[in-house]
């Protein structure tokens, strides 16, 4: 359906006299699933925690350079929470745009995953609950391993990887935060 829209929308383009590069532009837009405040509405109910911040230092950052397979960009992330239940909104890059996903733990354990920003154009798929409630109840085995395997879907591996590689970060930060 996504890519139906997008040739419509480049015929259209075209049709009208555009230059390619402003059709491309249309076509490349970001889809917004739900906003940082409304996951956390669903994640902490009417009292959500104010934000705060975790410093990237020490072996910490050679950990995360592993998880995601390249060095985080930041010094630090940050991420909400109350007792041993922390949210977490993360991005990374699916193939070519940032992906950003709001992951929340309790007590060690995934408790939620939801697609809040999608920027490709292939690979959405990712954003839908048959993929997201893989997650669930997934908690680090070792250091940097999740206890259980995720599925793939066939034409998006490098948006559930991105969503995979986010969901590894988001558990070895929460347990660097909360001593479990």
């Amino acid at each position: 359906m996504k890519c139906l829209l997008a040739v419509c929308v480049v015929i259209a383009g075209l049709a009208l006299g555009r230059p390619p590069g402003a059709v491309a532009a249309a076509v490349a837009a970001e889809d917004v699933y739900q906003s940082t405040a409304g996951f956390l509405a669903q994640v902490f109910g009417s009292r959500v925690p104010k934000p705060q911040v975790l410093w990237l230092r020490g072996p910490a950052r050679g950990d995360i350079k592993e998880i995601l397979g390249h060095p985080y960009r930041g010094a630090r992330v940050r991420y909400w929470g109350r007792d041993r239940h922390t949210a977490w909104i993360l991005e990374e890059i699916g193939k070519y745009k940032p992906i950003t996903v709001g992951i929340a733990i309790n007590q060690g354990r995934i408790e939620r995953v939801e697609v809040l920003v999608y920027r490709e154009s292939h690979g959405w798929e990712v954003r839908f609950p048959f993929f997201t409630n893989q997650f669930k109840d997934i908690r680090l085995s070792g250091r940097r391993e999740l206890s259980r395997g995720i599925d793939g879907i066939s034409g998006a591996t490098l948006s559930v990887n991105a969503v995979t590689r986010l969901a590894t970060l988001a558990l070895y930060l929460h347990r660097r935060v909360v001593a479990e």
